[in-house]
């Protein structure tokens, strides 16, 4: 076993691990905002490492180059998705405080 798939099994384990706790975040923790920054933070970082791994243990530049592609996508609409998100639950939030003042005598 060369260093080079020695590092590219580490990367998938690594990778793994990340997107473990990932998923796990998003099952304990109770608020929105948290759940979001586990789930993209997390999920960013175990594709990047799966693809790092995927190409370090295939070596071949038609391989390397759509794990790498993927990532970069992954990591673009993570954040894009994780920012729609959370704009709209703090527009919500912003409302039901608007809803109660107005509510009060």
């Amino acid at each position: 076993m060369t260093l080079l798939e020695l590092f590219g099994y580490a990367c998938l384990c690594g990778g793994a691990a990340f997107l473990l706790l990932a998923a796990l975040g998003l099952w304990r923790f109770s608020d929105l905002y948290a759940r979001l920054h586990a789930l993209t933070k997390a999920d960013t970082a175990g594709v990047a490492l799966v693809a790092l791994g995927a190409g370090c243990l295939d070596g071949r530049l038609v391989a390397i180059i759509p794990l790498g592609l993927t990532a970069i996508l992954v990591a673009v609409s993570g954040a894009t998705t994780g920012h729609l998100i959370a704009s709209a639950a703090l527009g919500e939030d912003e409302g039901e405080d608007e809803n109660e003042e107005a509510a009060q005598p």
